[in-house]
């Protein structure tokens, strides 16, 4: 009938799910500005407001690579699956 190829939307797979709460768990902690807007506990004497955002962007970078090794590794299970194609 047609040449075009039928095309079917993203799969939602558990390390996808993973994948996203990965990326949304920062900005989660970041908007909740009641849960850090104190001073105590100081952290050698820098305020708490200020060290748990400094906190945050090292979780935020771990919390990133942990998604983008998920995705690559997801990925390279989805094009072996298709036999080399990639998706």
């Amino acid at each position: 009938m047609s040449d075009v190829p039928e095309v079917k939307p993203p799969a939602v797979t558990p390390v996808r799910v993973v994948i996203a709460l990965c990326l949304l768990v920062p900005f989660v902690a970041m908007l909740w500005v009641g849960s850090y807007a104190k001073t105590d506990p100081t952290f050698i004497g820098i305020p708490f407001f200020y060290w748990y955002q400094m906190l945050w962007v090292l979780i935020s970078t771990a919390l990133t690579m942990i998604a983008y090794k998920l995705w690559q590794r997801d990925q390279r299970a989805r094009a072996t699956t298709k036999g080399g194609a990639e998706a």
